[in-house]
């Protein structure tokens, strides 16, 4: 048996426990050089959209087939939203990868994109804008916590647990965030990973 586990394992490449079941995606936080300052640019989603229409994001989406890495894909899909070819699209480094609690896995990217040849994909893209890095780094953003409970079914075998029904599930805190630009407002996952990148500028 332990030669049978030593060749099930041979090839074996560690990832995160229960992918198979979630959503891989890739975002690219992308920086603009603009009038000699550089910027981040965000994306307004198509309010035609059923997920999330009309919210603040950073390009991205899910891992496709033909996608040979997780880097692959955050250029496909910058491409395809902003209208933009590869050459358009430099990627630095990859950041921290996040897991939701969605069952969502995020392989964000920083790098720059050619902000003259842009033109959006009005299919999912309402509009870009621009925020100077400067700013961002400048801001502090509101900060709440919130609070993410275990919710058991009403089956739930309560007999085959220490203490059954007064058994004490642990709370997970979900941290949002929020930064305020002019008109817009930037909060969610898109927020976390913007912070992410902030912190790792300032050290």
């Amino acid at each position: 048996m332990v030669k049978k586990i030593r060749k099930a394992f041979s090839d074996y490449n560690p990832y995160i426990q229960g992918h198979r079941e979630m959503f891989k995606c890739s975002v690219l936080v992308p920086l603009v050089e603009k009038d000699g300052d550089t910027h981040v640019l965000f994306e307004v989603r198509s309010k035609h959209l059923s997920v999330q229409p009309y919210e603040i994001s950073f390009p991205g989406g899910g891992y496709e087939d033909v996608d040979e890495s997780f880097e692959d894909t955050a250029i496909r899909e910058t491409c395809e939203e902003l209208g933009l070819q590869e050459a358009d699209v430099e990627i630095f480094s990859p950041m921290d990868v996040f897991i939701t609690p969605f069952d969502m896995i995020i392989h964000p990217f920083v790098g720059t994109v050619d902000y003259e040849n842009i033109n959006i994909n009005k299919d999912e893209v309402d509009h870009v804008f621009l925020v100077p890095l400067d700013y961002l780094l400048d801001t502090e953003p509101q900060m709440y916590n919130a609070d993410l409970d275990v919710s058991v079914p009403d089956d739930f075998p309560y007999h085959l647990i220490p203490q059954g029904k007064d058994y004490k599930f642990r709370k997970a805190r979900y941290v949002l965030y929020f930064y305020r630009y002019g008109e817009y407002i930037i909060w969610g996952i898109t927020a976390k990973i913007l912070k992410d990148f902030l912190d790792q500028l300032k050290g």
